[in-house]
């Protein structure tokens, strides 16, 4: 968690294609995190009467599986999972590629690990006199490949255009496989060994692809 911005840095879970449950939602009930002081969460004031919502870092179907996978949907609804996402954001294309990512796992048995996290930057806009709004979210995701092969694969999303309407890089509302090492400098943080596994980087054109590749739909995603 980010003291100043009371928003997750980052998240990771991860998902068990072989034993993935599902269950129809039942309803949008947060919580605020009991394990943290509530003045270090952005809680439900941020979202109140406008286009934000409160967009699932930790997706809530990605962790059931097992024998605690009711309670671990449960859990993906607490105030620390969340990050203030403009609606046709969090609906439509962020949530197309994770419908990929989870359906894969699941048709192929595949274990995965997502990381998620927001881009804080020193301009993002000032909401409501104490909310900054990330304009930016990335995804990190490491599969091991049907033929044994590990892949990390690394997307970039923007809001900048769709926040608009609230008060007030990269283009207006799409999705971009970019760069691991482009997360991580965005990010601040590291991946480690994973970033040798990035096909931009084994492909040869991590350097020519730093503006990013649109993914407008499944077969455009490089693994």
């Amino acid at each position: 968690m980010s003291k100043s911005r009371r928003l997750a840095y980052f998240t990771a879970v991860n998902i068990d294609g072989s034993v993935l449950k599902s269950e129809a939602r039942k309803g949008d009930v947060w919580y605020l995190d009991p394990r943290i002081d509530q003045k270090y969460q952005c809680g439900p004031d941020l979202y109140k009467d406008n286009a934000l919502d409160r967009g699932h870092l930790v997706r809530r179907l990605d962790p059931m599986w097992g024998d605690i996978w009711q309670q671990a949907g449960e859990d993906t609804f607490h105030f620390t999972n969340a990050a203030p996402q403009h609606k046709n954001l969090n609906q439509k294309t962020w949530a197309n590629l994770e419908d990929y990512i989870l359906k894969n796992a699941g048709k192929l048995d595949l274990k995965v690990t997502v990381f998620t996290g927001p881009i804080f930057r020193a301009d993002d806009l000032r909401y409501r006199g104490q909310y900054r709004i990330p304009a930016e979210f990335w995804k990190v995701v490491v599969i091991v490949k049907e033929d044994g092969n590990p892949s990390a694969t690394a997307y970039l999303q923007t809001q900048k255009n769709l926040i608009a309407d609230l008060e007030f890089a990269y283009g207006a509302y799409k999705t971009y496989q970019v760069p691991v090492t482009l997360i991580e400098e965005l990010s601040g943080l590291s991946f480690g060994v994973l970033r040798q596994f990035d096909p931009l980087a084994a492909t040869g054109v991590e350097e020519a692809v730093v503006a990013g590749l649109v993914i407008e739909n499944p077969e455009d995603i490089r693994l």
